[in-house]
């Protein structure tokens, strides 16, 4: 954030995430991805799918082995911790919310069985005070007390993933990850969700990477938008800036295809020519530069570095012509 003097919360450094697939290669679904996050923020990562996004995510959680790369939470390594109470105090300060309600909760379960597991893993108290902590968990949720008792199958998509909320938060981490949280419910279900996220994030000062392929519920969540093309990041900057002076020419496609309602006026839209590169064999350069609608001979041949605009607001993007392409962008809005 451009006038943030914290120290951030979390350091992501130049992760890679490479999977062996055999007889062909290395798929790199992460290749060197950098950012920060700071206390209290929410940071949006988009992009379309099979960019990475959701890679990225489960590897910051250690559900995947990083194949190089650095992840600092208070500028302690979370890679490299090895012995079991670092391990178990990292598993409480950082979290996760999965995509999938139906199959991120044990079918087997009690709604009340699924919220102590935590508490019971990590030997918080007795029965009556993990039922206390479980109650006031319920209350911060909105999730009834008459739920506890049901199987995840009794519930509907939006109290599951309240559920899975409620799991996430039993720890009382300081950073959770948001894995497209809202995108398999009813759009209506959906606000209910990001609100309840938004109150929670005040009430309990949590940070997020809120991840989603969804622009208008990311504008509507984030301090600061990452946006992410076949494993890199190509451009990050506050979310006002993003959607007012989007400066890569895909940032500014994704825009451009977010429908609209004009009466009397025509709405432009950059429609993008060709397929997604495969990420088991990128192209060499910029690897936007085949559907690029302002490619020149140098984007096919040096990739561009994720550089500072030197706007003062910490915009950086990845783009040879970043200010060609956004004084086009104003043109076609116009």
């Amino acid at each position: 954030m451009a006038e943030n003097n914290q120290k951030p919360l979390i350091q992501v450094k130049s992760l890679k995430k490479y999977f062996e697939v055999k007889n062909k290669g290395q798929l790199k679904a992460v290749d060197d991805v950098s950012f920060d996050i700071y206390p209290g923020e929410t940071l949006g990562l988009v992009g379309e799918s099979g960019c990475g996004k959701s890679t990225v995510g489960n590897v910051l959680m250690r559900l995947h082995k990083a194949t190089a790369g650095t992840m600092l939470y208070h500028d302690r390594s979370v890679f490299e911790a090895t012995n079991k109470a670092d391990k178990y105090e990292l598993c409480s300060k950082i979290q996760i919310i999965f995509q999938d309600p139906y199959s991120s909760l044990n079918p087997r379960k009690r709604i009340r069985s699924i919220l102590q597991e935590a508490y019971k893993i990590h030997r918080l108290g007795t029965e009556k005070e993990m039922d206390q902590k479980m109650g006031q968990l319920c209350d911060d949720c909105g999730i009834s007390r008459d739920l506890l008792n049901k199987y995840p199958h009794e519930l509907d998509g939006g109290k599951r993933q309240i559920v899975g909320i409620a799991r996430a938060l039993s720890l009382s981490p300081e950073f959770i990850v948001c894995d497209e949280p809202v995108s398999s419910l009813d759009v209506s279900i959906q606000a209910t969700i990001i609100n309840l996220l938004m109150d929670l994030q005040k009430k309990r000062g949590l940070s997020y990477l809120f991840i989603s392929h969804d622009l208008s519920v990311v504008r509507h969540i984030s301090n600061r938008i990452a946006v992410m093309y076949l494993g890199q990041i190509i451009e990050i900057a506050e979310t006002d800036a993003i959607f007012e002076s989007a400066a890569h020419p895909y940032t500014i496609a994704l825009l451009s295809a977010i429908p609209k309602v004009e009466i009397g006026k025509k709405v432009s839209r950059i429609v993008l020519k060709g397929d997604v590169p495969s990420p088991l064999n990128p192209p060499p350069g910029c690897r936007f530069a085949p559907r690029c609608w302002m490619a020149q001979e140098i984007c096919k041949t040096q990739n561009p570095e994720l550089v500072d605009l030197g706007e003062g607001s910490g915009h950086c993007a990845a783009c040879h012509f970043w200010q060609d392409s956004r004084q086009r962008a104003k043109k076609i809005q116009s």
